[in-house]
Parts: C-alpha cells; structure tokens; sequence
C-alpha cells in the first residue's frame, strides 16, 4: 500500500511542508529510513537525524526549528508521538483485518456471532459464546462455555479464556495469556493437607483494555475479579483472584498482584512489583520497579521504592546517607578520639 504526503497530511490533519505528490510505502525509524519510507520525530535527541535521514516523509513536532536543508517532505502535527501511533495503529488495521472461519475449529450451533469475525483454525468455542462486531479470534485461542467477547476485541494465538468471563470492547489479549484460571484457593485441614476452595466466579475486563503475552488472570471465588477500562498489563503479569484494578492504571512485567487487592486508577506500576493481598492502592499511586506493599497505601498520588515500599524522596534521601555511610563512619571514629583525648587532658592523664 502507497500513501502520499497529502493523504497522510490529510489523515492526521497536519501542514505539509515539501511535496505533496512523494509516496511512501513503508515505515521506518528515522536513523534507518530511506527513500519511500516514512519516518517520525518526537525526541530531541533524535533532531540530529533530520538533515541526514533519507525518509520521504517526517511526521514532526509544529514547534521543531529546522536550520539546514533536508531531504524530507515534513508533516507539521501538534504531537508527532500520538500522530504516528494514529497511523502506525491504522496500518495495522489494513493489514490485520481478516474475516471469516478457518477450518479446522470448533463452533457450536449455539455459538451467536456479529459481522465481520474472524475464527483462526484450531480455535475452540464452548456452547453459547457471544463474539461482537469485527472480533479476532486468532489459530489455537480456547473460548470456554458462556464466554462474551465485545465488539473489535482481539484473541492472538493461544489465549485462553475460561468459562462465564467477559471480554470488553476494543481489548487486545497477546499470545498465550490465560483469563479465568482458577484462585489460589486452598483450606488447611487438620491433617496438614490442603483442600481446594471451588472457585465460583468470573473476569470481566473492561473496554479498551490491553493484556500481554503470559499474563494471568484469576477468576473469583465468588463475584468477579475486574480489570476496568483503559487498563494496560505487560506480559507475564499475576493477577489474583477477587483483585480490582482501576481505570488507566498501568502495570509492567513481572508484578504479582495477591487476592482481593484493589489497585486505583491512573496507577503506574513498574516491573517485579510484589503486592500482598486484601490492601488497598488509592488513585494515582507511582510504584517503583521490584518494590514490595506489605499495607494499604491511603494518600492518593504518593510516588513509592523499596521493600517495603516506602516514600521515594525520603527513599532518595536514604540513599544518599548509604553512599556516606563510610565517610560517616570515619567522622564518628575521629570525633570519638578527639572526646577521648579531651576527656583524658580533663583528667590529667
């Protein structure tokens, strides 16, 4: 597919500076771009590669000053970053939209689809699933008994979803992630061996919701465990069961997040972070990478590090004694000598 410089200033709704006419029929990053390709830059540190770059077209900041002559036609938008996500996620769309059933899979009669769905071979539907409009359903994906997925949700390769969940519009599940696997759910008896607690309930994830590759997320006891709108989880991320994460939070690999926690929203949450359960995140909560929540964290909007987790300027502070720990020592040790010596001339030793 080619675009010329006008659609594309078109589309974004952008000012075009060189010519309109110049085509491009690929993208690239902007130290690597040649000729037909099309490029973007958002990071100042990036400016350098403008007057040496070979793309067609740049997609560029209104605010960038150009000094020298280029070789590129430019796209002027307020937000190159979010304009070439605009086109980069259209582009996808071209080029993913598939439709149709691939055979072999397994669809029940009792199975209700919309328009435009497409079921990759090997996938299997349990009865009375419900695929909205414009669902993907890639090779392999397991849709369990009752299962809902919502309108251009996307099921890559290999995602399992268990019985009764719900899948909201617009999510994206990656490979391999699993929604509605059992809690960790176990009674201690007498004997010391462990019973299992039936797990009951469900997960409903909300619209616009992205989940990565490995991901899982536990189904309830009872109730539901809630992944709520705008929610985006990197791979291999544990959420347990009853947990409820709130709008827009964010949350990087590797975190564990225990039973019946409650995260706020607009959270951002970084990699290896480790949450005990039945606490509470408030709203707007900054958690530094590998940090470990031991209680509930009750100001809205706090920045936390550490294990426990703690304030992360008090963190900084900290630090900055560890580094002088020796030269502290040192003082001390002086400081003593010289209150000994002041001491022993004191007594008239």
């Amino acid at each position: 597919m080619q675009f010329s410089a006008l659609q594309l200033a078109t589309m974004l709704d952008g000012k075009l500076e060189g010519n309109p006419d110049v085509k491009v029929s690929n993208i690239a990053k902007i130290e690597e771009a040649g000729e037909g390709m099309l490029s973007f830059i958002a990071n100042p540190k990036y400016e350098e590669f403008i007057y040496t770059t070979q793309a067609s077209i740049l997609i560029v900041n209104e605010s960038l000053v150009i000094e020298r002559p280029i070789h590129s036609t430019l796209i002027r938008v307020k937000d190159a970053y979010s304009s070439f996500a605009l086109l980069l996620e259209k582009y996808r769309y071209l080029t993913g939209n598939k439709s149709g059933i691939q055979q072999p899979s397994h669809i029940p009669q009792s199975v209700k689809m919309g328009e435009n769905v497409f079921v990759g071979a090997f996938a299997y539907l349990g009865e009375n699933v419900v695929l909205g409009n414009n669902v993907k359903i890639y090779p392999g994906v397991y849709l369990g008994e009752n299962v809902v997925v919502n309108n251009d949700a996307v099921l890559y390769p290999g995602v399992k979803v268990y019985d009764n969940c719900i899948v909201g519009s617009r999510v994206i599940l990656h490979a391999g992630c699993v929604i509605g696997g059992d809690g960790f759910g176990f009674a201690p008896q007498p004997d010391g061996s462990y019973k299992k607690v039936p797990q009951i309930g469900n997960v409903i994830i909300h619209d616009d919701v992205e989940i990565g590759a490995n991901t899982t997320i536990d189904r309830a006891t009872m109730g539901s465990t809630i992944i709520r709108q705008g929610v985006k989880l990197d791979n291999l991320i544990q959420v347990a069961h009853n947990v409820d994460i709130g709008t827009n939070t964010v949350i990087a690999a590797q975190t564990g997040v225990s039973g019946s926690t409650k995260i706020g929203q607009n959270c951002v949450i970084g990699g290896q972070v480790g949450m005990v359960g039945h606490i509470h995140i408030a709203d707007g909560t900054k958690i530094n990478a590998q940090s470990g929540l031991s209680k509930s964290i009750t100001v809205p909007n706090s920045s936390l590090t550490g294990s426990p987790a703690y304030d992360y300027k008090s963190s900084l502070k900290s630090q900055a004694i560890f580094r002088n720990l020796p030269d502290l020592e040192k003082r001390v040790k002086e400081l003593e000598e010289m209150v000994k010596q002041l001491l022993q001339e004191k007594a008239g030793v």
